[in-house]
């Protein structure tokens, strides 16, 4: 029997998805279960690992169950993953010894402190290419270990624990053998990773107490990465031939292939990638670098900032402020407003993220008038994701020197034609949507299925239908607006 389909999982931060398509790459199928958000008295946000293996396995089977597809047709599987979400795990019993830290929890936020106040900030930011923060693992793997005391650091020194992303743990409990595998994408997002070595920084890894032995083997994004019979469902068993971490597996989707390509993926908060090709830059705008992807031996590199609010900020609009029943209502909202009024929001309810970096910043609504009403702050909500992208944009053009034509896009958000109008005006691009919205899974699939010999990465460029939107604000509206966007920035920086 042919083996000629393919399976994407995106594993999510509020759930995972299962995804099957043909030999070209179209999209048949695909199952999706929710995982619990585990949130303590405290604000840390955890989740279950073994809820999360569960729910993967059974997507996976319900997919193939429903699809009608022989198991043996089944060539190969990849995976995207949330980044910077950290697991610890027994590696003889395979058994989570905590629950995952979900990447916006900040529980770590004293370890990275302790870090800079020793002067380590910049030496990291060099050799990792991110900023030192504990969105990133390196501290959140660091909090693991010394939550378990020093046995469990002892363990971990002896090659007796796991630290490692949700794809490492995915990979481990899906193959046979149990491979303790990441990929480059991944890795690049752990601050743990030299950029230039491309390999384990030793010394980083002693300043956060984290010994290499706990750490993933790191392969190309479409390396083998083991064989799994997803728990009886294969009778032969299948290849796990692609891995990506979730933003970069949408860049890969979309094919942003070529230096100065880029994409923004809209969700509860949001990426901006850009390809910029086999060298790193170091930015000094505000952004970091990290790695694209590994393929053929060969590494890509990205710009990317990642920004706290974007999607949840139409959450708070609708749970917290109660001025929406669903998200659908912003689009009418919006137009509805007065476009002269001056009302601007900037979300930083958890601080600000790239490329202003404060984590003291405080949210705020800003230029309010006796005439701005609920039409005029939805709208402020919606121009304020804008806005975000917006100073991303502007910051990768000014560290690569590179003028951008194009915004290419993805998320639930991407549906809201005002936004996407506003957000083609505000950055004077052309924003270009896919028809498509499960760009991660896609973007791990078609790895995979390049790997596996059933897809030709040329092929798969024309699979997609893409609607455009044109810049159609004037010049000087547009600057008017953006500088007041930044003066509403400024007056909510702590710094």
């Amino acid at each position: 029997m042919e083996k000629r389909y393919i399976i994407g999982i995106d594993q999510s931060t509020q759930g995972t998805k299962a995804l099957l398509f043909d030999g070209e790459g179209h999209l048949l199928r695909r199952t999706d279960l929710p995982h619990r958000q585990i949130v303590n008295e405290k604000g840390w946000v955890s989740h279950d690992l073994n809820e999360i293996y569960r729910n993967t396995v059974q997507t996976v089977k319900t997919l193939v169950a429903e699809s009608g597809v022989a198991p043996e047709e089944i060539a190969g599987i990849g995976i995207s993953n949330q980044r910077e979400t950290t697991a610890i795990w027994d590696k003889a019993t395979g058994e989570p010894l905590e629950e995952a830290i979900v990447w916006q929890c900040g529980r770590a936020s004293g370890i990275a402190q302790e870090i800079a106040e020793q002067g380590h900030a910049e030496e990291i930011r060099e050799a990792t290419g991110l900023q030192l923060s504990a969105y990133f693992p390196a501290a959140k793997m660091a909090w693991l270990l010394r939550n378990g005391g020093e046995e469990r650091q002892k363990r971990a020194a002896d090659g007796k624990i796991c630290l490692g992303t949700i794809d490492s743990w995915l990979v481990y409990k899906l193959t046979e053998d149990h491979a303790f595998k990441t990929d480059f994408s991944n890795a690049s997002r752990t601050q743990l990773f030299n950029l230039k070595t491309l390999a384990w920084d030793e010394q980083i890894c002693e300043m956060f107490g984290i010994p290499v032995c706990a750490l993933a083997r790191v392969c190309d994004s479409d390396a083998v990465y083991g064989t799994t019979t997803m728990e009886g469902l294969f009778s032969e068993p299948v290849l796990i031939c692609g891995v990506l971490g979730d933003s970069h597996a949408a860049l890969f989707g979309q094919g942003c292939l070529k230096p100065g390509m880029i994409k923004a993926t809209y969700g509860t908060g949001s990426s901006l990638m850009m390809n910029i090709g086999d060298r790193p830059i170091q930015s000094s705008h505000g952004v970091v670098t990290s790695l694209a992807w590994g393929r053929g031996g060969k590494v890509d590199y990205v710009l990317e900032g990642n920004l706290n609010y974007t999607g949840a900020v139409i959450t708070w609009l609708k749970d917290d402020l109660k001025l929406i029943s669903s998200a659908k209502e912003t689009e009418g909202l919006a137009r509805e407003a007065n476009p002269a009024d001056r009302a601007y929001l900037v979300p930083a309810f958890t601080g600000l993220g790239a490329p202003y970096w404060d984590e003291k910043a405080t949210a705020s609504i800003s230029g309010i008038t006796r005439t701005t009403g609920k039409a005029e702050v939805v709208k402020a909500a919606l121009d304020c994701i804008a806005y975000q992208i917006t100073d991303l944009v502007r910051a990768m053009e000014q560290d690569t020197g590179m003028r951008i034509e194009e915004l290419r896009v993805d998320g639930g958000p991407t549906r809201n034609r005002y936004l996407m109008q506003f957000q083609s005006d505000i950055t004077n691009k052309r924003v270009n949507i896919p028809d498509a919205e499960e760009l991660s899974g896609i973007g791990a699939a078609y790895m995979a299925g390049i790997s596996a010999g059933v897809y030709d990465l040329e092929k798969l460029a024309g699979n997609m239908k893409r609607s455009v939107y044109e810049p159609k604000m004037d010049d000087e509206i547009r600057e008017k607006k953006y500088a007041g966007w930044k003066k509403a920035v400024d007056g909510v920086l702590s710094k």
